[in-house]
């Protein structure tokens, strides 16, 4: 499905079951006198992505998996993103995980845990043409 660093969201893992991506632009204004104010282009604003998606522990990963995403997030650094087509889409922060918990066994485990993943890009359109990493 996709790959952060190495961490591979597949049905064993976290299988996310939609994926939301924001791109934005700038355009600042600049008052005038007895005008509209003027607009400026000044390029790209931040790229982010959620992937968010149902787990079932009994099927696909649990716990385990979005341990090893925090692990990732508490370690601050930025991995490359690759889609499952191989397309190179960027280098990512882990910014947020959110999680819900419910449908309980008896000993309080989850049976669904519903999660969101939120990132970031943190390169500076590093990713040329053909797909490769700049320094």
């Amino acid at each position: 499905m996709m790959c952060l660093g190495d961490f591979v969201f597949e049905l064993k893992t976290t299988p996310y079951q939609n994926s939301q991506q924001q791109l934005g632009w700038r355009h600042p204004a600049n008052s005038r006198v007895g005008l509209r104010p003027a607009r400026q282009f000044l390029g790209r604003d931040e790229e982010s992505l959620t992937l968010a998606g149902v787990l079932y522990p009994e099927i696909s990963g649990g716990q385990p998996s979005l341990d090893r995403l925090r692990a990732m997030a508490d370690d601050g650094r930025a991995y490359v993103l690759i889609n499952g087509d191989g397309t190179l889409m960027g280098v990512f922060v882990i910014e947020s995980i959110q999680t819900t918990r419910t449908e309980f066994f008896s000993d309080g485990a989850p049976r669904k845990i519903e999660f969101s993943l939120s990132l970031k890009r943190a390169d500076d359109d590093a990713v040329n043409n053909t797909g490769d990493i700049s320094g």
